[in-house]
């Protein structure tokens, strides 16, 4: 057997998944009237859709699916209304 100490290949320069993306400037965090609503509105939709799961009620699981697709188009409908990150209805740049 040989005493020589093995290592692990190591990847080409320049392989790794983020290796294209910009940094500049940061993308924030959500931070806005629109994301908050619309985030919790699904999480009352995930919990409707989840207890409706346990008890095996299959038209209360599709009305809390339906709360969260409600959800979406809220959170959708108040950013194009000025209430999202960097909107024209708040004063900061939403952090």
């Amino acid at each position: 057997m040989s005493k020589a100490p093995v290592s692990a290949p190591k990847p080409a320069a320049g392989t790794g998944v983020y290796d294209g993306v910009d940094h500049s400037e940061p993308t924030g965090h959500g931070n806005s009237p629109a994301a908050w609503t619309t985030v919790i509105i699904m999480l009352v939709g995930a919990l409707i859709a989840c207890i409706a799961f346990v008890i095996a009620n299959t038209p209360i699981f599709i009305a809390g699916a339906v709360v969260m697709l409600v959800g979406l188009v809220v959170g959708f409908a108040m950013r194009k209304a000025g209430y999202g990150v960097g909107g024209s209805k708040l004063k900061n740049s939403g952090h």
